[in-house]
């Protein structure tokens, strides 16, 4: 078992990596559960294999081999520890799972998750890439930038060659639903993403009113409209709202 679990570690780093940008060694081992000598060969190897490379200060950063590039946002480490707090409590509210996430071009990356305990729920999706304009949260990031932004988005050849291109014929009818997403303050994802979940999803924004990242309840879709009718958009609402007074309140929101 010790090989798999190794393996296992080093995929975590590059996760960490990936989604914060950068690692310090102490949180490295922190995040493992190990000492910091089995963390440090862990990043040794990364580093040797080109996944990762240290800065000036000794700080754990992405390397050329790891393909894509940090999550964008300086302060992800802060985002997720100032979010799980309130992810946790309505987690407990609701007995469904909380996520949050970021929009990385046409993706959406989960940094964190705060499961359900029922049986059937939805598993922890923490590290996982999803099309943002079939994620619940990815809709509601993409509903308040500008239109033709989103346009130049998803027609590039990037966007293609990531499986996420919308035709032109496709575009209207996606446009209508931003809007409708606007006026509503939310996004619904029905077996968007996949089958037998749903989930609802809210934008989260910083201090300046700009939007940073988004949280959404997933749950299977027998329990979405029970969920729904019983006050779910009133429960996440009240959530994004104590979590944005907490990033208003945070310096590093404004990295």
């Amino acid at each position: 078992m010790y090989p798999i679990e190794a393996v296992d570690n080093a995929l975590l780093l590059l996760q960490l990596l990936r989604d914060g940008g950068k690692l310090r060694l102490k949180d490295a081992a922190a995040e493992l559960g190990v000492a910091p000598s089995t963390a440090h060969r862990l990043l040794a190897m990364l580093v040797y294999r080109g996944f990762a490379v240290q800065d000036e200060h000794k700080n754990y950063v992405p390397g050329v081999a790891i393909g894509v590039g940090p999550a964008g946002l300086g302060w992800t480490r802060q985002l997720r520890q100032l979010a799980q707090p309130h992810m946790e409590l309505l987690s407990s509210q609701l007995n469904e799972t909380v996520n949050l996430m970021v929009r990385v071009g046409t993706k959406v990356r989960f940094l964190s998750t705060a499961e359900g305990s029922n049986a059937l729920r939805v598993g922890d999706r923490q590290g996982s890439v999803m099309p943002a304009h079939k994620a619940s949260g990815g809709k509601a990031i993409l509903a308040e930038l500008d239109p033709g932004m989103v346009h130049k988005l998803f027609s590039s050849s990037s966007a293609e060659i990531g499986g996420d291109h919308i035709n032109e014929a496709d575009f209207p009818a996606f446009t209508r639903e931003l809007e409708a997403i606007r006026r509503n303050g939310f996004a619904a994802n029905f077996e968007g993403t996949e089958e037998g979940i749903s989930a609802l999803g809210m934008a989260l924004h910083n201090g300046a009113g700009d939007v940073i990242g988004a949280i959404s309840v997933a749950t299977p879709i027998a329990r979405f409209r029970p969920l729904f009718d019983a006050g779910l958009v009133q429960h996440l609402s009240a959530a994004r709202r104590q979590l944005e007074l907490d990033i208003a309140a945070n310096p590093a929101n404004r990295d």
